[in-house]
């Protein structure tokens, strides 16, 4: 009879485990199909950047409907350099499946280069990014070398390629040139990258760094239909109806809501250090961000 009881209770836990995995597959794909859908338009999407729960929920809470993670401010909580390969795929993937978790929104992963030396390696970090339940992934055309910064043109739309092959209909890829951001520029090189990584099978295409409205507007022409992502912080001299007026879809912003974050840390630090002990004063109650945790 015991043995019997052992059989019945192992089998419920299979069945349990299947059904989660169920669970999970078809909410993961729910949320792909509403990042599909806030790229279909018509209007310009925000995509704010999270660094952790707190600030992904706190971002909810404000009513964004999609969320991205920054390898830049990833790198840099845990100490570390971006652009280098010093934060390994698995370390975002937890950092990317944490912010899904506990926002419950679409998440899109900026997972540098795709972490790994060749194109096979690339679609190995998609399918893993799909298994952990994330909505979109950026790869970017650097080589984590400082030295020589940007992939050679058919590399880098190889590896695109074997992207795209993963993520069809699966996961919303973003395929990315950093030439701006490593003092490149040169926008008909930009230009002509993204149309290569548009034609390769990327359902959006980002140049963050560009300088100005003509130039992205170059890259929504080239491009389209295709949605563009443009990066936006508080020192760029332009409006969300800008930007929606030449027809940019999407917008991040990268490490800015971060160092915000670290800026106000700051400036209360120095009035702590001169003795003012109502420097941390806030509107914002601990017990606020425990009642978000708790849903």
């Amino acid at each position: 009879m015991s043995d019997i009881k052992h059989a019945g209770a192992v089998s419920t836990a299979i069945v349990d485990g299947v059904e989660r995995g169920v669970m999970s597959h078809l909410a993961a794909h729910a949320r792909y199909e509403q990042f599909v859908e806030l790229h279909r338009g018509p209007a310009t999407f925000i995509m704010p950047n999270a660094w952790d729960g707190p600030s992904a929920l706190l971002f909810k809470e404000a009513g964004f409907k999609s969320i991205a993670t920054s390898s830049a401010v990833l790198a840099a909580t845990l100490g570390r350099l971006d652009g280098v390969h010093a934060v390994s795929r698995d370390e975002h993937l937890d950092h990317a499946a944490l912010l899904t978790s506990m926002s419950g929104l679409p998440i899109n992963g900026d997972f540098e280069d795709g972490y790994g030396e060749n194109p096979e390696d690339v679609r190995a970090t998609v399918d893993a990014a799909v298994a952990g339940g994330l909505a979109g992934i950026g790869i970017e055309d650097t080589t984590g070398d400082p030295s020589s910064p940007i992939r050679g043109f058919d590399d880098a739309v190889r590896r695109i390629e074997a992207a795209a092959a993963a993520a069809h209909g699966r996961i919303v890829l973003t395929g990315r040139t950093d030439n701006f951001l490593w003092g490149i520029s040169d926008l008909d090189d930009t230009v002509r990258r993204l149309s290569a990584y548009a034609e390769a099978g990327a359902d959006v295409l980002y140049a963050p760094g560009l300088p100005d409205l003509a130039s992205i507007s170059a890259i929504v022409e080239a491009v389209a239909p295709k949605p563009v992502n443009v990066l936006v912080g508080p020192r760029d001299a332009v409006t969300l109806a800008d930007l929606q007026s030449i027809g940019v879809r999407r917008i991040s912003l990268g490490v800015d809501p971060y160092t915000h974050a670290l800026g106000a840390a700051r400036a209360a630090a120095a009035k702590l250090a001169k003795g003012d002990l109502t420097a941390l004063a806030s509107d914002l109650d601990f017990g606020h961000i425990i009642g978000l945790i708790k849903g």
